[in-house]
């Protein structure tokens, strides 16, 4: 019976720590946090993994995104090559929200739309197409990046 319920107590244990870890990312891993809603990161520092972006995926859970990071505030366009799922993209400056645009559709025509902040950005986010307006994310929302 005391193995029985030490067992019980263990496995209580790893499930809490495992819910726990799911919730908030690990400091090891690059994370973002947007008023109480935290995303774990896939980085996009490079000119060729900001070309390809998301669409790498075939989709990513509501718990992830992916960030750019940009040398230079500029007036970055976005678009959706090859892009499998419908995201929304956050453009950030200096770790605020200045631009948002939701629910952009996967592209179907050979010209592709482009997104392009109408503020100058250092950063975009991209996460599942939905959760911005979910969430109630707004310009000038704070932005808390850990890498």
């Amino acid at each position: 019976m005391k193995n029985l319920l030490l067992g019980f107590v263990l496995i209580s244990i790893i499930v809490v720590i495992g819910l726990t870890l799911f919730k908030y990312p690990s400091p090891k891993h690059p994370y973002i946090q947007i008023k109480n809603y935290v995303f774990s990161l896939y980085l996009a520092t490079t000119p060729k993994d900001q070309e390809i972006g998301l669409a790498k995926f075939n989709s990513i859970n509501s718990g992830q995104g992916m960030l750019f990071i940009f040398p230079k505030s500029r007036y970055y366009t976005f678009w959706m090559k090859n892009m499998k799922f419908p995201i929304d993209i956050i453009f950030i400056s200096k770790d605020q929200i200045v631009d948002i645009f939701q629910n952009v559709p996967v592209a179907t025509q050979v010209l592709l739309p482009t997104y392009t902040t109408d503020s100058k950005a250092d950063k975009v986010l991209e996460i599942n197409a939905g959760l911005s307006k979910k969430y109630g994310f707004q310009k000038n929302d704070k932005v808390i990046i850990k890498i």
